[in-house]
């Protein structure tokens, strides 16, 4: 825990110090180091405030093995992987764990007693003791080795793990899981041979973790969680994460103290005494400074005040670990006035409040005489601050003055005699009492000191009190001896019976439970059944003080002993200590390691992971270690932020940053950019230095990026480029093609939003003053780095850059910098890129997806080829079901249509599929607040969920399968009275058993629970809820393709030399480009996809995969077996591409846009779609249901329509034209010559008619090819009345239904009528568009009937070709036809798929480059 509320106070100060990344952003680390309890808890307890979660210990650890995966993929650490468990605490730490232990027992047992008071029926399942989660309990040591195997697996099968050290401190190794952390650190700090750049990053932001960053002086650490626990919600998948930097806190330090007291300081030395400071609000072993609270401003209290002393006490007060007592007793005595100025705000009110009843505040004369009684020698004096006489200095004082300062002494004695005598139950305060109370908390200052710096010094102190004394008392403490005997640690049982509540009794070994309960128990006291908590200043409850009496070490090993021997032999095997253990790779070391749970994961047939024990003193570090200082300037490590290179001054000031998705209230240190010194910018100057070049921008977190234009507002320079080209001109001989143009009037509007737009990002969210914009710059980020092929083997790696660009500010922009990339493994040439058995995989035709292994090449590596053996499954025959799968989905009706045929009002049929509340007595007289909920529970408009089978939730309406509709009935048939109540109190929140069953011979709360159980008992109970935003292939779908699946086991092996532009290689170490390896899928797995998580990126899509078999850690998503896995865009290829792209195939398909999470994403057609993989487009997404998909490293997307609409001015004047091309012309067309939409995911191939279609239908169907879109789908609505609805659903979104007709034709036609009206209402582009089919290439033109121009320029531009004109305004087509010399239309830019076997002979080879960026998804 740390220190309370430090984290937000930090980062609402320093605006700068944190950032919310994406995976693909999060910098480049050495080591990563996960404090593991902080996983283990959420885990297994994500939601303690729900009484009805229950979680079996299995799912637990997969969970966990899920969460270290995902971490350990996203950050790649290069040296270490360090996993540390908490084990036996201090004795300091074990009074605030008992605490918390008690507590959330406590609240637990109140939880559940409100949910069954509120009629709530709970499972009965054991609820998860989070208790349980200490050392030496039997879920921990399963826990122990179930990482044992996690270990073995990883370091055995995953090559990304195979180049780390991997240590293990689990619950047995003592010491708390972050500060083990910092003992590994700390040692590696004093070795000789220490890199002083090496990159940490710590996983979790509590406060401590924050200070022992800064006490490492390490100058790139760095913090890392996820936000909001987006990875629990997502399975961690693709999410943002929150980076705090804290090598960024010593340089803001460094500004701020300079401003306030010169330069004439050691930098390090402040950061040393920060960190004290910090510690005097509170942390985890000493309470805090009486009316010191974090969120009331006291950080900056003790800033201020520090500031104020320092250039009096000629040293620091943290002499790297160690208190400077003399130096420590002067800030405290300056710190003290605080004390005074607290009460002196008391007094005023107590003087007012006595001026109007005529008494004093408190009996003085019996606080004087509890004082006489004592010695009189205890006069009290240590409560007589420094500056007691307020008058000193003063020539006179009047006497009322005299006798109002004597009157504010007293009451503040008497104020502080209360807090002791109150908080701390003593009789009399006396001086030895208070000179006690000082020294304790000194010698708790020191012992944290040391524990921070040094690690533990004393296993058995611990402060002895709830409370802290005031300030004003701690004195006299320049002369104490401060020493400390180390001792040994509690053992684990011994920890436990002294930390756990009688309530978790059930955690110890039997032979020691009855001295938790049993009235004889020598220890009884210390387990009170009920206890008291104090807020003491605070707001939360989780901050109180659990006030339950502190355990006596003698007493409880004295009652321990007796019974010791009666452990089991397992129970003393968990009761010790070991040592840390750390695993390594290597491949001479082949054994079979057994599974501890067998049933879920498997024995590891070949573990190659060697195991050494580190001996548990190995780490420390004597305690005058210093910490080796570096030059935090040598170096720039890209993703890291700097405050250098641009120079800028601080100021502290109120601005509301946002930091927490609100306005902070405090002061921000705000960061002013400083004009340049090289006079005005010139927007010709800055073009010609930048123009076409990489540089640095969005300053302090600096990203690479391509600059393509330059803007005053007035003039724009911008690269003139072919399209598709991402050049970098970085040499003078050959400057950048440049064009320059004036901005229109709406261009320089936009410039003007553009600036306005990054000076309030800069100031709201980072605190950065970026002052009058002159230029803006406007660039492609870098993305990821992809290897080109050269001639005679050779390979060059050329940067990756976005093709969305964005516009920065000129002076937040850094030139002329060398950052440090480090993972780029860099290869020259062919051989060292494909050396004999490296794993890759084809993305050309034939064998596309198929995985293999690089032979011996050495023969043809020379002319440029690889020598490779794929192995070829047979893929499952999915067509029949693709074009079958109507039969097996499950139809939707919208409620109006249920509730015709149940004979009731929609209103019921929404209110009783979601939730309904029945209330004991009536709704006149309730009793008590018990409600029982009768609803169905179906739907959740709230939580944006629904139950796949039984509901789905559109854009604008719910809809209800027949399951519904049966539920529904049978409930109708059962108690119609509960339908009657809902039904005449339609406005009521809850309904009441009385109003209900209002009869004397009817027992309302029988008829409740008869509901309940009956619901309960029905199997919609027991299925569970999924996001409306998650598109899902139906069960009975999934089941038939497991049934496929199951029926085709088959591969072949092909031996083939292949062009290495047609192969991928997913390389482990590329930090940039989204190549994953490290999956919990075996690689090279193939599947289909059954479920798609929208999102606004296409690369936070996820995507829910049926694999072919079950594997280890599989998931259980709606088949039969743990085969199914979630997973994101960068993870797959998409085997249906190349189905498709083989010209042997005579399928088409349509294709879509991704689509993103908004209102418009509730696609009732639901599709799936897949993306096309090339080495020219890594992302052109294919709807098509049941894409086959690989675990290469690639994927696709789910998505809408085409991203532009025909322009339609008029309905009954839309004309399209048709143009057929031959497929010769369209084979030599330019390449990336991009005419009408502005995406290559709009065009459609599809087949278009060739005859006259009169009918609507029709007409829907030859409008939704023209707009790049999938032919529309119908479905039939039957009441009882025997009367038809059609219903259609568009790939767009829309939904229409007809009217009802008396045949299928009727209600058909119709309803294709009503939805051609809705779609061209949602048209809006006007534009052409290219439709490419197997043998032609139509345009699709959309023109006035009246522009015949237009008719002509077409009919002029392609001669010798069939033009179809359809009118719709006539329903009818004219084909006319021209014969001129055929001319070549410009292509839609298409990507290319590489060439294939039947291509070779017939044109020459394109040198295109190595598909190492397919796994990049396009901005």
């Amino acid at each position: 825990m740390g220190v309370p509320k430090f984290y937000r106070w930090i980062s609402e100060r320093y605006p700068c110090l944190s950032e919310v990344v994406k995976e693909h952003q999060i910098p480049e680390f050495d080591n990563l180091y996960l404090d593991m309890n902080g996983i283990i808890h959420q885990c297994s307890h994500p939601n303690d405030e729900d009484v009805h979660f229950r979680i079996s210990e299995e799912k637990i650890f997969a969970d966990i093995f899920h969460y270290l995966e995902v971490l350990f993929r996203i950050i790649k650490p290069r040296k270490v992987f360090f996993m540390a468990v908490d084990g036996v605490a201090p004795r300091a730490k074990m009074n605030q764990q008992r605490g918390r232990r008690f507590r959330s027992a406590k609240e637990a047992e109140d939880k559940i007693k409100k949910a069954l008071d509120k009629g709530e029926v709970l499972p009965t399942e054991a609820r998860f003791d989070s208790n349980c989660i200490t050392p030496g309990t039997d879920f921990m040591a399963r826990l122990q080795e179930q990482l044992k195997y996690f270990v073995h697996n990883k370091v055995s099968t995953d090559k990304l793990w195979q180049n780390v050290k991997v240590y293990l401190s689990g619950h047995e190794t003592p010491g708390e899981g972050e500060h083990k952390i910092m003992e590994f650190i700390r040692s590696e700090n004093a070795k000789p041979g220490h890199n002083p750049n090496t990159r940490h990053c710590l996983y979790g932001l509590d406060a401590d973790l924050i200070m022992l960053g800064l006490t490492s002086h390490e100058p790139n650490f760095s913090l890392l969680r996820e936000e909001v626990h987006e990875l629990w919600k997502q399975k961690g998948i693709s999410f943002h994460v929150i980076v705090l930097h804290v090598s960024c806190i010593l340089v803001m330090f460094m500004g701020v103290f300079q401003n306030q007291i010169g330069s004439d300081y050691d930098l390090e030395r402040i950061i040393d005494d920060w960190i004290l400071m910090g510690f005097l609000v509170g942390n985890d072993f000493i309470p805090h400074l009486p009316h010191l609270h974090i969120n009331h401003d006291a950080l900056p209290l003790l800033y201020k005040t520090y500031i104020s002393v320092l250039p009096s006490l000629g040293g620091y007060l943290n002499e790297n670990g160690h208190l400077n007592l003399t130096n420590f007793e002067k800030y405290l005595e300056k710190l003290s006035e605080f004390d005074r100025e607290h009460f002196s705000e008391v007094f005023v009110d107590l003087k007012w409040f006595e001026s109007k009843v005529g008494n004093k505040y408190l009996n003085e004369a019996a606080g004087l005489a509890a004082e006489k009684e004592a010695d009189s020698s205890l006069c009290l004096a240590a409560l007589t601050s420094s500056d007691e006489v307020i008058g000193e200095g003063k020539v006179t004082m009047t006497e009322d003055e005299e006798e109002e300062d004597d009157m504010f002494e007293t009451e503040f004695r008497q104020y502080k005699r209360t807090y002791y005598m109150t908080k701390m139950g003593v009789d009399v305060v006396s001086d030895e009492f208070l000179a006690k109370q000082a020294k304790c908390y000194v010698e708790g200052i020191q012992w944290i000191l040391h524990y921070y710096y040094h690690g533990v010094q004393s296993w058995s102190w611990y402060y002895p009190y709830h409370y802290a004394p005031f300030l004003s008392d701690i004195r006299n403490i320049s002369g104490l001896k401060l020493t400390f005997d180390l001792e040994k640690p509690f053992m684990p049982f011994q920890q436990l019976l002294a930390v756990l509540p009688a309530a978790s009794m059930e955690l110890l070994p039997e032979c020691y439970r009855h001295l938790m309960t049993s009235q004889s128990s020598p220890i009884i006291e210390y387990y009170p059944l009920d206890f008291k908590t104090d807020l003491n200043g605070k707001q939360q409850e989780w901050e109180a003080v659990v006030l339950i009496p502190f355990i006596d070490e003698r007493c409880l090993l004295a009652a321990m002993e007796p019974y010791n021997h009666q452990l089991t032999k397992e129970e003393k095997a968990r009761n010790r200590h070991t040592e840390c253990a750390v695993y390594s790779y290597d491949e001479e070391i082949d054994f079979t390691y057994a599974s501890p749970l067998p049933q879920l994961f498997p024995d590891i047939i070949h573990c190659h992971a060697r195991k050494a024990h580190i001996p548990m003193d190995a780490w420390k570090v004597p305690l005058d270690h210093v910490s080796r200082r570096t030059d935090r300037s040598a170096l720039y490590f890209c993703g890291f932020p700097t405050l250098q290179h641009i120079k800028h001054k601080f100021y502290k000031k109120k601005s509301g940053v946002v930091v927490f998705q609100q306005s902070s209230r405090g002061e921000n240190t705000i960061l002013e950019i400083l004009p340049s010194q090289e006079g005005e910018t010139v927007c010709d100057d800055v073009a010609a230095q930048v123009l076409g070049k990489s540089v640095f921008v969005n300053w302090p977190h600096l990203e690479e990026a391509r600059i393509i234009a330059v803007s005053d507002g007035d003039t724009k320079f911008s690269l003139e480029e072919l399209p598709g080209v991402q050049r970098v001109y970085d040499r003078p001989s050959t400057p950048p093609p440049t064009k320059v143009t004036c901005l229109s009037d709406k261009e320089q509007k936009d410039w003007v939003k553009d600036v306005q737009g990054i000076t309030e990002y800069y100031l709201k969210r980072k605190g950065i003053v970026v002052n009058e914009t002159a230029v803006v710059l406007y660039g492609q980020l870098l993305t990821g780095r992809k290897y080109v092929p050269k001639p005679n083997g050779v390979v060059e790696l050329e940067k990756q850059w976005a093709k969305q660009v964005l516009p920065f500010a000129y002076q937040t922009v850094v030139k002329d910098i060398k950052a440090f990339y480090s993972s780029l493994t860099c290869f020259k040439s062919l051989d060292e890129l494909f050396p004999q058995a490296t794993t890759v995989f084809m993305v050309g035709n034939p064998y596309y997806g198929a995985m293999g292994e690089v032979q011996d090449s050495s023969d043809v590596i020379k002319d440029g080829r690889v020598r490779v053996v794929f192995s070829v499954p047979h893929e499952p025959q999915l067509e029949p079901l693709i074009q079958n799968q109507h039969k097996y989905c499950v139809k939707y009706s919208p409620g109006y249509v249920l509730a015709s045929r149940l004979g009731i009002t929609s209103y019921l049929v929404s209110r009783f599929s979601g939730s309904i509340f029945i209330g004991r007595g009536s709704k006149k007289n309730p009793c008590g607040e018990q409600r029982a909920n009768v609803g169905l529970n179906l739907k959740f408009n709230k939580k944006n969920e629904e139950v796949p089978g039984y509901t789905k939730r559109t854009e604008k309406e719910w809809l209800y399968s027949a399951a519904v509709e049966e539920l529904l009935a049978e409930y109708l048939d059962r108690f119609s009275e509960v339908f009657n109540s809902v039904s005449r109190n339609s406005h009521d929140d809850v309904f009441y058993e009385d109003d209900i069953w209002p009869g004397e011979d009817q027992n309302g709360a029988e008829k409740v629970a008869e509901i309940t159980s009956w619901l309960k008992s029905h199997p919609v109970s027991s299925i569970s809820r999924a996001s409306c935003d998650l598109q899902v292939l139906d069960a009975a779908i999934v089941e038939r393709i497991e049934e496929a699946v199951e029926k085709t086991k088959s591969t072949k092996k092909v031996r083939v030399t292949v062009k290495p532009h047609l192969l991928f290689r997913p390389l482990e170490q590329q930090q940039v480009v989204n190549i994953r390896e490290s999956f919990t899928v075996p690689l090279g797995l193939r599947g289909t996809v059954i479920g798609i998580k929208g999102a606004e990126r296409e690369a936070e899509v996820l995507y829910e995969v049926l694999f072919d078999e079950e594997f280890a850690g599989g998931l259980n998503i709606r088949c039969t077996s743990p085969r199914g896995y979630r997973l994101p865009p960068c993870a797959l290829i998409n085997l249906s591409h190349g189905a498709r792209v083989d010209h042997t195939s005579h399928k088409l398909t349509a294709i879509v846009k991704p689509q993103p999470v908004t209102g418009a994403n509730f696609n009732s057609q639901r599709q799936l779609a897949g993306l096309n993989h090339s080495p020219r487009s890594p992302f052109i997404p294919t709807q098509v249901r049941g894409e086959r998909m690989h675990t290469m490293q690639q994927f696709t997307n789910q998505g809408r329509v085409s991203e532009k609409h025909l322009s339609i001015y008029n309905m009954l004047s839309l004309i399209f034209i048709l143009v057929s091309v031959p497929p010769a012309a369209k084979m030599n067309a330019p390449h990336g010559d991009t005419v009408g939409l502005s995406s290559p995911a709009s065009a459609a191939p599809t087949t278009l008619p060739n005859t006259v279609l009169a009918s609507k239908v029709s007409e829907l169907a030859c409008m939704c090819v023209g707009l790049g879109m999938a032919p529309p789908e119908f479905s039939y609505i039957r009441n009882r009345q025997g009367l038809v609805v059609c219903q259609v659903k568009l790939s767009n979104g829309l939904m229409v239904h007809g009217p009802q007709c008396q045949s299928e034709n009727d209600a058909k036609e119709k309803a294709a009528f009503f939805a051609l009206q809705r779609l061209v209402q949602h048209t809006h582009t006007h534009t052409h568009t290219y439709i490419h089919t197997h043998t032609h290439t139509y345009i699709c033109v959309s023109v006035h009937e009246s522009d015949l121009m237009a008719i002509q320029t077409v009919r002029h531009l392609h001669k010798n070709t069939d033009i179809i004109i359809y009118n719709q305004s006539l329903s009818v087509y004219a084909v006319s036809s021209t014969s001129a010399a055929p001319h070549t239309p410009p292509r839609q830019n298409i990507p290319s798929t590489g060439h294939t076997p039947g291509s070779a002979s017939k044109r020459k080879h394109r040198k295109l480059a190595v598909n190492f960026e397919a796994a990049k998804v396009s901005e």
